[in-house]
């Protein structure tokens, strides 16, 4: 079964709470929640006071993906409001390995991203720590964009790559999908959609969650 996290920085945001608790209700998943310091991305986006206040406010666990130079200076702050999952990419991590560990320590799920161009090899060592792997399939930074294709390769490379290894971590993915490219993605491979514009500009949301979950034709 495929998992759908909507990304909120496709939301309103003047209307944040009322487009979290639509999706809920269309039946997404998770909250995909990107942190951008504007430093590792070009971008900046939300911090810990936007996630603090809407803890409790939606059944949906959160799904933080932390777009940061610093990951560490976070941690803290995302065990302490109750994330379900916390991922860090691994070119920003000098310890890749000491903090994945303080992550699953800290009782929450721990992920590992790559951007589209870094190779899996990174993983090498530290992929059997992982609850989850996630796939860029856009540089990261700025939703809207459109899907790299070759990523699509990467994909299906790390679902080879777990088999081979007999593992269970789960395969997120995220960038430029939409209802006309996920079955490629999920055939490549992916247990996670992570979705924004898609999801959020949707003037049928329910309908557009069927088909990121790989429900139906287009």
């Amino acid at each position: 079964m495929v998992l759908l996290s909507s990304s909120i920085l496709a939301a309103d945001f003047a209307n944040l709470l009322d487009d979290i608790l639509n999706a809920e209700r269309a039946g997404v998943d998770m909250l995909h929640i990107d942190i951008m310091d504007g430093h590792f991305v070009p971008n900046l986006s939300f911090g810990i006071p936007v996630i603090e206040s809407i803890v409790g406010k939606s059944a949906l666990p959160f799904d933080v993906h932390l777009m940061v130079d610093n990951p560490d200076e976070y941690i803290n702050d995302l065990v302490r409001l109750g994330v379900k999952n916390i991922t860090v990419h691994a070119e920003s991590c000098i310890h890749l390995d000491r903090m994945i560990n303080r992550i699953k320590e800290s009782g929450v799920r721990a992920s590992i991203a790559l951007n589209p161009s870094t190779p899996l090899t990174v993983l090498d060592y530290v992929v059997e720590l992982c609850d989850m792997v996630l796939v860029m399939t856009v540089n990261p930074g700025f939703g809207g964009q459109k899907l790299i294709p070759y990523t699509l390769d990467k994909v299906a490379d790390l679902r080879a790559l777990r088999e081979n290894k007999g593992l269970n971590f789960l395969i997120q993915v995220d960038g430029g999908i939409d209802t006309q490219n996920v079955q490629k993605v999920i055939e490549a491979g992916a247990d996670v959609i992570v979705a924004g514009t898609c999801i959020f500009k949707s003037d049928d949301m329910a309908r557009t969650v069927e088909l990121l979950k790989g429900r139906g034709a287009v």
